[in-house]
């Protein structure tokens, strides 16, 4: 008896085994970008390493229209905590705003930057509420369907999947390893020292921005990933560290990139990518017209809408 219970037991757990190996068909993605993960996945079950997948956030996992989370937050903050104080410590966290706002290159190094020096003084806690408070606010129902689907399968047949943002890392943590199911200390952004409960303007390089992408997976990750998956130029050096799959949502296809891209001069992100041979997908991303986003009050420029 003993010993069929043993076989019983190995049974089981074979089936469970490839159950949890079995490919899970993607709602919204066409055929032929279903058959290619599946063929992709498969192909690495025999992979005794460790299996990486690492995707950037805004954009990517999740809707960025019409303004970036990471802005709507700080912003809706601002106007709801300092706006209407006089105070020394109000006046100058409303400058560095300020400051932002005249810079206006919201992707650019020095604007991630100061999105740190404007959460500095505020506990770990208070920002990944305030993270967590804009997305339940702002942007429910805007993570991906077909990413988080996606995800699901990766974890299926057993990838750690890491989401890599230039956006402050205690911002994201909660609602993002939350929605999506994997652990905080996989949402790795914008990283600042902490002190005594309290975060602090001092920046830990690298940021995951453009090239500091690409470093903060040998930096932080320390593993080739097999999987990549992005949505801008700005993630172009980070998809080129798949040793596997590369993926691109919603690319754009209007604007000719310059010489200062680097090997995308003279293509659009899409064609870019179409050339190398990258999985291109498309999700819904559009404006929801119920919700008030206080960046647009502050005149931060607005993200192009991708309509399925």
């Amino acid at each position: 008896m003993k010993r069929i219970l043993t076989v019983i037991a190995l049974v089981l757990a074979g089936a469970a085994w490839v159950d949890a190996q079995t490919y899970r068909r993607i709602n919204g993605w066409p055929q032929e970008v279903n058959s290619r993960i599946e063929s992709f996945l498969n192909s690495t079950l025999v992979t005794t390493t460790r299996k990486v997948a690492v995707f950037d956030c805004d954009g990517t996992v999740f809707g960025q229209a019409p303004h970036y989370l990471a802005d709507e937050a700080l912003y809706r903050y601002a106007d709801e905590a300092y706006k209407s104080r006089t105070d020394k410590a109000a006046k100058e966290k409303l400058a560095i705003l300020q400051a932002m706002v005249r810079n206006g290159d919201n992707v650019g190094k020095r604007y991630v930057e100061d999105r740190i020096h404007f959460l500095a003084g505020l506990s770990p806690e208070e920002i990944e509420l305030m993270g967590a408070d804009c997305y339940h606010r702002a942007y429910r129902g805007k993570m991906y369907p077909e990413m988080k689907e996606f995800i699901a399968n990766l974890k299926a047949y057993g990838f750690e999947v890491w989401i890599l943002t230039a956006s402050p890392e205690l911002l994201y943590q909660k609602f993002v390893s939350e929605e999506l199911g994997i652990p905080v200390t996989q949402v790795v952004g914008a990283k600042c020292v902490i002190a005594r409960g309290r975060t602090t303007g001092e920046i830990i390089p690298p940021i995951p921005q453009d090239d500091g992408k690409a470093t903060a997976i040998e930096t932080f990750i320390k593993a080739k990933p097999l999987i990549v998956g992005g949505n801008s130029r700005g993630d172009m050096d980070m998809i080129n560290e798949s040793c596997g799959l590369r993926m691109v949502v919603n690319p754009d296809d209007e604007t000719v990139r310059g010489p200062e891209d680097g090997p995308m001069s003279g293509y659009t992100v899409k064609s870019y990518w179409e050339k190398e041979g990258a999985l291109i997908v498309k999700c819904n991303d559009v404006t929801d017209p119920s919700v008030h986003f206080h960046t647009a009050d502050w005149k931060i420029r607005k993200n192009k809408e991708n309509p399925k």
